[in-house]
Formats: structure tokens, C-alpha cells, sequence
């Protein structure tokens, strides 16, 4: 490969998100949340308005999620997701190193110091944990010995015990938000990148999980009571749903109360809305670079949230609202201003990569490329989506219908939604006439994608309660 092929491949530039929902975009139909720089973004390029976690294997949703995204593979052939990813799984950024890429990484990972090496050659402003005050942050600075293990295990055993604050790397970030430290660190690489070879920086933000804290200005901006309450708001979810009392679940009081729902998402909001603002200043930075037209620009988020929405708080459900995620792709060969419906997963970002930048893609990678559907809005990436949360709960999603299955307890409960009359899922039709053939179906392909996604062969689906009976 010529250093002169390898210098027109395009840059790309992944914004990555931690708990931002798909519906959290105000140019995408959200007339309550301001978000002008990703509004700006939706309109030079597409939007996949089903794009999807598989689910997750934990309450931790989005260690696999980031897992699978960086590996491109499906949820039960993960090995490793969270403090190492074994070397068989070629990671995006590792693969994009070995074809010329310049990488620099930012901000969240939380899939291990030995992952993280791999994957990036350059970075500032590394946090390898899953949540942290956004305040002061412990990060590391970038090693390019890649050994950053004592002190990782040590941030690990004094989150899992809640010891006091461990001191990380070289700093411990107070008094700057973390959304500013890592929009700064990919600022100050972005003015000083002088390298002819294409580069590809990921800045993961840990905003808008919670501690839901932002500037006090970017609260202002949402009063609660001017905030409707979703139209599937509940006191409390229907029925056990296995994890009713995971640590999301505790964020608020039982049973859910509007006023205290409406302040929530105020501060999500607020959250989001600071983010906008930092994508807009490394965007600019981009821009003043003279690298934004050769640039391909990625938005997405790891998972999305409740909320008040069917009386839950998190993400540890396969609802909509929990699984369903924001992705933006914009740049050269990305048509603009379009919206496609396609069903995709976040593990298909990286064979998509690859075949923008005209690479071939690893075989250890399973997502789909979704390049055609890039350039033709009416493509169709899958017929069906397979979803699972832990031992639970599993789920089956097409065009139209969803099946969700739950064993808890002992205890077996069916929801089928028509997600085109209903898609906040309120109208449970199991047992209804209308829906007897099309959910007999639907478990049917849930049956057949349960063994393509090997799911009996993992830890999970060992102990799961499907049959085809």
C-alpha cells in the first residue's frame, strides 16, 4: 500500500455517547430537547431511525454494547468484554492501524487497558471505568507501553467496593465537566495533527449517563414543568421483570412520581444539550483544519433509557426506549438529509468503515455493512432482530411486530406489541385473535435466531427456559 493511496482514504471522526436514546435529537421529530450541532449533522448525512443494541448479558449494558461495536461481533460470541478482548477479535481500531490509520481515543472505554493499546496509537484523557463523577473524572494520560494495568485494577476494586477515590494515571480531572475534558483532549490532538496519514479519532463521552450534572446555564435552558411526561409513563413497571431493583431502578422513588419524572428529564436534557455543545467545538476545530470534507462523522450512542417511561428508570429491559439508539453517519459517499428505516445494530458501524474507506473487513467481524443502505434509503438490512437482557428476558423485532419473553422466578410472560399502532408498546395483544398467527410466527423466528446467535451455547442461555415447544 503507497503512503500516497493511504493518504486519500478519508479521516473519521466517532462521536459515541453513553445512555443517549434514538428519540433525544430535536431535528429528529424531538421538539422539546435543543441539539443544533447534531441537528446540523442529521442534515448533511443519514439517519438510521432503527438502529439497535442486541441487548446485553449484564446490568452493565454497555460493556458489551462498546464490546461489540469495537469488535463488530454478536452478543454470545464475546469473550472478554470488559477488561480484555482477546486477540482473535480484530478490534476497528487496530484493523484501521494496520491499514495506514493514525488513531487517537478519548474518553470512555471500559473494555480494558490491553483492548484500549491495541486499538489506538495515540490518545489523552483515558477512562477505563463505567461511571464517575462528571466533575472529576480519573483518567489517564495516553502510554504508548500500553501498561496501565495496576492502576485500572486498582480504579476497579475501589469502584465494585465504593472505597474512597482512587487517584489514576497521573490526574484526577477536577472542576472540569468530563464532556469539555474530552472535547478539549480531541481539540488540542485535532490543532496539532500534522501526519499525511488519514486519522481516525473516537471520543466516547460518558455524558448523558448519570450523575445527571451539567453548567448551571445548560439547566436553565429546561424547565420541568414545560417538559410533557412520555405518553407511556407508569407508577411501576406491570409485572416482574427480573431486574426491577438494579441500580438504574433506584435513581427514583417507587412509585414513579411525575414531578420528580419531569426533573429527570430536565437533567438529561441539560446533559445532552452540553454534549451538542462540545461535538459543535471539535466540529469547528475540524472544519478550521481543512480536513471536514475528506472526513467521514459518525454520531451514536451505547444503549438508551427509560426514564418513566412503562414505570422503569434504566436501560436493563428490551423496550424500545432502552434498546433503540441514535446513529448518524455523515461524509464522502454518505447520502444527506436522509432518514432510512432499516433494521440495523451498532456492530454494523464497522464493516460499514470498512468498506467506506475501501478496506476489506476482518472475518472475525458479524455485523453487516450497511453501505448500500447508506446510498439508498429504501434498503432492507435485516428481516428480524434478535434481543436478550441476561437470563430474563428475550426478544424477537421485525418491521412491524415485537415478541418479548420473560422467565422470572419461575414465572413466564409474553408481550406482543404492533409497534406501527403502538409503538411506545402500551397494548399488550398475547391472547387477543388479531395477533394469534403473527405471534406464533414471531416466537418461531425468535426460536431460529436463538440458535443462529448461538445464545444456548453461552453462560446465559444455558439457564434459559425457551423450548421449541
Amino acid at each position: 500500500m503507497s503512503e500516497r493511496h493511504t493518504s486519500q482514504r478519508p479521516n473519521i471522526l466517532f462521536f459515541f455517547a453513553d445512555d443517549q436514546r434514538f428519540d433525544t435529537i430535536q431535528a429528529l421529530a424531538n421538539s422539546h430537547i435543543q441539539t443544533p450541532n447534531l441537528d446540523k449533522l442529521a442534515e448533511r448525512g443519514t439517519f438510521f431511525s432503527h438502529a439497535f443494541i442486541p441487548g446485553g448479558t449484564s446490568g452493565a449494558v454497555c460493556m458489551p454494547s462498546r464490546a461489540m461495536l469495537h469488535t463488530g461481533r454478536t452478543l454470545f460470541h464475546l469473550q472478554g468484554a470488559g477488561e480484555s478482548i482477546p486477540r482473535d477479535h480484530i478490534m476497528l481500531g487496530e484493523h484501521l492501524r494496520a491499514n495506514g490509520y493514525q488513531t487517537f481515543g478519548t474518553g470512555k472505554w471500559h473494555n480494558g487497558p490491553e483492548s484500549y493499546a491495541r486499538s489506538f496509537s495515540a490518545g489523552a484523557e483515558i477512562f477505563f471505568g463505567g461511571m464517575d463523577d462528571h466533575w472529576n473524572v480519573p483518567a489517564f494520560d495516553f502510554d504508548p507501553t500500553g501498561h496501565y494495568e495496576s492502576t485500572f485494577h486498582q480504579c476497579i476494586d475501589a469502584w465494585h467496593s465504593k472505597a474512597v477515590r482512587v487517584r489514576l494515571g497521573d490526574h484526577v480531572t477536577a472542576g472540569k465537566h468530563s464532556s469539555e475534558l474530552f472535547a478539549d483532549a480531541a481539540i488540542d490532538y485535532l490543532q496539532a495533527y500534522d501526519s499525511d496519514d488519514p486519522l481516525f479519532m473516537y471520543l466516547a463521552f460518558m455524558a448523558p449517563h448519570d450523575p445527571r450534572i451539567m453548567p448551571p446555564e445548560y439547566r436553565a435552558m429546561y424547565d420541568p414543568e414545560q417538559i410533557p411526561l412520555p405518553a407511556n409513563f407508569m407508577g411501576g413497571h406491570p409485572f416482574d421483570n427480573g431486574d426491577l431493583k438494579v441500580r438504574d431502578e433506584l435513581l427514583a422513588d417507587f412509585p414513579r412520581d411525575p414531578g420528580e419524572i419531569r426533573e429527570h428529564i430536565a437533567d438529561y436534557y441539560a446533559m445532552i444539550t452540553h454534549l451538542d455543545a462540545q461535538i459543535g467545538r471539535v466540529m469547528e476545530t475540524l472544519e478550521k483544519s481543512g480536513k471536514a470534507e475528506n472526513t467521514i462523522i459518525l454520531f451514536a450512542g451505547d444503549n438508551g433509557l427509560a426514564l418513566g417511561q412503562h414505570g422503569l428508570m434504566g436501560k436493563q429491559n428490551l423496550y424500545e426506549h432502552s434498546v433503540r439508539v441514535p446513529l448518524l453517519f455523515a461524509g464522502p459517499g454518505i447520502s444527506k438529509n436522509q432518514k432510512c428505516d432499516a433494521l440495523v445494530y451498532l456492530l454494523d458501524i464497522y464493516p460499514t468503515l470498512c468498506d467506506l474507506i475501501g478496506v476489506e473487513t476482518p472475518e472475525s467481524v458479524e455485523g453487516r455493512s450497511l453501505l448500500t443502505a447508506l446510498q439508498d434509503k429504501n434498503t432492507r438490512a435485516r428481516e428480524a432482530l434478535y434481543l436478550a437482557y441476561t437470563s430474563f428476558q428475550r426478544a424477537v423485532r421485525d418491521e412491524r411486530f415485537k415478541l418479548i419473553e420473560y422467565h422470572v422466578n419461575g414465572k413466564h410472560h409474553s408481550q406482543f406489541f404492533d409497534l406501527v399502532e403502538d409503538p411506545l408498546e402500551l397494548n399488550n395483544l398475547v391472547g387477543k385473535a388479531v395477533a394469534v398467527a403473527e405471534q406464533r410466527r414471531l416466537r418461531q423466528e425468535l426460536l431460529r435466531l436463538r440458535d443462529e446467535w448461538d445464545d444456548m451455547e453461552s453462560d446465559w442461555g444455558r439457564r434459559f427456559w425457551l423450548t421449541d415447544s
